[in-house]
């Protein structure tokens, strides 16, 4: 993820006409619903010039892309779609950067809308980034499900010593295929979270060098002794530790020091989602731990309608301010997906494993951030341009299996 400027200071009214042939043009007898975007800009350096803007439909239903410019009004055939907003940013003296922004399950019917749609400008983080994920797990000989090989790698993408103590792990509290319409809705200033791990250190105890990575997991054991088809994790940095109050569920407690657990919601071991249906963050939280957990819940409130009603419902969990995290991955699945769960500022895209629910194909893979380019002294500079869509690798094989030469089905 990366840091953005202050809030919205410019309003541009624009509206959107379909360049070229569209899945979107009236094919039958539906009546097409005009879309009008007023575009909010953020505010931008004096000399600043904005290029290249591209308005992307997405049609959550048929999966479809449709890619659109300013200039007309913007006719859609009735359903459900994410609305994303992308343009290039050009000032002197300075390094280019991009405007994003992304308006999530829009519900367009037969009475025309308006619709804005709030943009942001991302710059490069000054921080570590998430440079991995393997989340869909691995499956033994028998073709069982094993767990406890999850991973999450963290990369150096500057070009100075970053110092990972207190940079925390985070997972999102909703998951990525059911939309939820919440009270209060806080999602434009804090994330909602579940669970929260913590790299311990004094300040300076954790340094990551350029183009270093840092490696998490579950269990830092060599899997391979229990699963001939994993893989060596005993060598990770750090593992997440559970003390469970399970008896039948209990977590391994490796050498490999551990997270600091501020606040997890299971009662027995965290596991990353193994379909991919959350969202995870890093965060710097500039609290302590006893602060931010009396501090910081979060109750929101919403409906279940079933055949047999409604049903008002209520959780308690945690928010994070968003200005606190430093980047952020949304997960989900193709066949699946309805909204981010969190605000775009944060993520203007997602990535995957597997196409579909349950997808058997998604063992054995991960989302793996692209490379950008190689500086001159040979240190991979990864994509960051705050659109996992655009960032990550879906369906990747994982940067251990290819390390280690480990089980890889063909």
């Amino acid at each position: 993820m990366s840091k953005y400027l202050s809030p919205p200071v410019i309003a541009l009214l624009a509206t959107a006409l379909t360049c070229g042939c569209s899945q979107h043009e009236i094919l039958s007898h539906q009546v097409s619903t005009q879309v009008a975007l007023e575009i909010v800009l953020p505010a931008l350096p004096e000399g600043a010039i904005v290029s290249h803007p591209v308005i992307t439909i997405h049609n959550v239903t048929d999966l479809s892309d449709t890619e659109v410019c300013l200039t007309d009004t913007l006719s859609l055939l009735p359903g459900l779609y994410d609305i994303s907003y992308r343009a290039n940013v050009s000032t002197p003296g300075q390094a280019d950067t991009h405007l994003q922004g992304l308006c999530q399950s829009v519900i367009v019917a037969e009475k025309n809308i308006s619709l804005p749609l709030h943009v942001y400008q991302s710059t490069a983080t000054d921080d570590l980034i998430i440079s991995e994920i393997f989340f869909s797990g691995t499956l033994q000989p028998s073709g069982n499900p094993y767990y406890g090989d999850d991973y999450i790698t963290l990369y150096n993408n500057t070009d100075h010593i970053i110092y990972a103590d207190g940079l925390s792990i985070v997972e999102g509290k909703f998951v990525t295929s059911e939309k939820l319409d919440v009270t209060p809705d806080i999602m434009s200033e804090a994330m909602t979270i579940q669970a929260i791990y913590t790299i311990p250190g004094d300040g300076r105890s954790v340094p990551v060098l350029p183009g270093h990575t840092l490696l998490l997991c579950d269990n830092a054991i060599d899997h391979r002794h229990n699963n001939p088809q994993s893989f060596d994790l005993s060598h990770a940095d750090f593992e997440w530790y559970d003390v469970s109050s399970s008896p039948s569920h209990l977590d391994i407690d490796s050498p490999t020091p551990n997270l600091d657990k501020w606040y997890c919601y299971t009662k027995s071991y965290w596991l990353l989602h193994n379909r991919g249906l959350r969202c995870y963050a890093l965060a710097r939280i500039p609290i302590e731990r006893t602060d931010y957990l009396s501090e910081y819940l979060y109750t929101y409130n919403y409906e279940i309608v079933t055949t047999a009603g409604v049903f008002p419902m209520s959780q308690t969990t945690y928010r994070l301010p968003n200005e606190w995290v430093v980047d952020a991955v949304c997960l989900s699945v193709p066949s699946m997906y309805a909204w981010q769960g969190m605000s775009p500022l944060l993520d203007c895209g997602w990535t995957y494993c597997g196409r579909y629910n349950n997808d058997s194909q998604r063992y054995f893979h991960s989302v793996r951030r692209r490379e950008q380019y190689i500086t001159p002294e040979g240190l991979s500079v990864l994509q960051d341009t705050n659109n996992s869509t655009l960032d990550f690798i879906p369906n990747a094989i994982p940067t251990l299996i290819l390390q280690q030469n480990s089980y890889y089905p063909q």
